[in-house]
């Protein structure tokens, strides 16, 4: 019986990496991914997870995406060869791979939005993943609402993964992030940034049937909960009449507080128990889900579901509660049957 189900947690299937490597791929990240057992040594993972009871994952792959890493003719092939080792991944350990999140050629919508209704449709992937940025364009573009409706006809879930690397830094006199501060304190504000602008865009009065789950308990959304709620009230004051423009949107006359709690957000917080309850407190119980962020941790894949189910069962709330975040939310927003 499951008892926690993990739903954002990282896999590398070596065939997948064997094909990126043949036509060409390099990517630092997929190299260091590569080199953790837990990551793509399949019977270690199994034996990981046998140490947890009751823990079953709904995995996804790791970033850099195929588009980052091989050229537009192979994007399409490579997320459908991905999306099938997940699927025999699956097939092979139901009880402990319930589904999958698919990957998608995001080089193309047109070619995501054909991979997202065969992964789903087809392979029975419980979602696709985007990332929280697409070559330093926003997420929430015309072709990429194209992609969401499609996702909402599917009545799928969409899961976001922060993106950002050291190339990219935020102080525009340096060429190089220094710190690795790109990912500590960037993924974060990438998370949040889009997030922001989804809602703004009206992503749920346009998809109301689209789940969102954010990464790392939403980012820096938890923390903004007096700002959204008062500051919010004063919207658009803070803009000059003739940038109005910048400030109109669908939700400008609602409780745009409400809206960023539409969101579902994971318990990734790499052992942060004052962050899963942040998360709680701002997005709601039911809003909450279980996941570790598998294996990028110090102790190979261990550490991470070890503290987080710690954390958990650390929380000030009965059992029943906490089993909704470890697995009962879960279920309900993948419409998947457990027990």
């Amino acid at each position: 019986m499951i008892k926690a189900l993990d739903v954002f947690n990282h896999y590398l299937p070596p065939a997948f990496y064997d094909r990126i490597s043949k036509l060409g791929g390099r990517a630092h990240m997929l190299k260091r991914a590569s080199m953790m057992p837990a990551m793509s040594d399949l019977d270690y993972r199994l034996k990981l997870m046998d140490a947890f009871e009751g823990y079953a994952q709904i995995p996804c792959i790791v970033s850099p995406n195929v588009e980052m890493v091989v050229p537009p003719e192979h994007t399409a092939p490579l997320a459908r060869f991905a999306n099938e080792q997940f699927k025999s991944l699956c097939n092979r350990y139901p009880d402990k791979f319930p589904s999958f999140v698919a990957v998608l050629p995001l080089d193309s919508i047109d070619k995501a939005i054909k991979e997202a209704q065969y992964a789903v449709s087809e392979l029975g992937a419980a979602g696709v993943q985007v990332f929280t940025n697409h070559q330093g364009h926003c997420i929430d573009s015309a072709d990429y609402m194209a992609l969401y409706e499609e996702l909402d006809k599917l009545d799928t879930t969409l899961w976001i993964h922060p993106i950002r690397t050291f190339k990219e830094p935020y102080y525009k006199d340096e060429e190089l992030e220094k710190y690795e501060l790109w990912w500590t304190m960037m993924w974060p504000i990438e998370t949040t940034m889009a997030a922001s602008r989804l809602v703004y865009s009206g992503i749920f009065q346009r998809c109301p049937n689209l789940r969102i789950i954010l990464h790392h308990a939403g980012g820096m959304l938890p923390m903004m909960g007096g700002r959204l709620d008062n500051g919010l009230q004063l919207y658009s004051t803070r803009t000059s009449p003739e940038f109005q423009h910048l400030v109109k949107s669908p939700v400008q006359g609602l409780d745009q507080g409400k809206e960023f709690r539409k969101f579902f957000a994971d318990s990734a917080t790499f052992g942060s128990q004052a962050a899963i309850e942040c998360g709680i407190s701002f997005f709601g119980l039911d809003h909450m889900v279980f996941a570790s962020d598998l294996p990028f941790d110090p102790e190979d894949g261990f550490g991470y579901v070890r503290r987080t189910l710690a954390n958990i069962k650390a929380l000030n709330m009965s059992d029943e509660e906490k089993d909704m975040i470890l697995y009962k939310n879960a279920e309900r927003l993948l419409k998947l049957k457990l027990s």
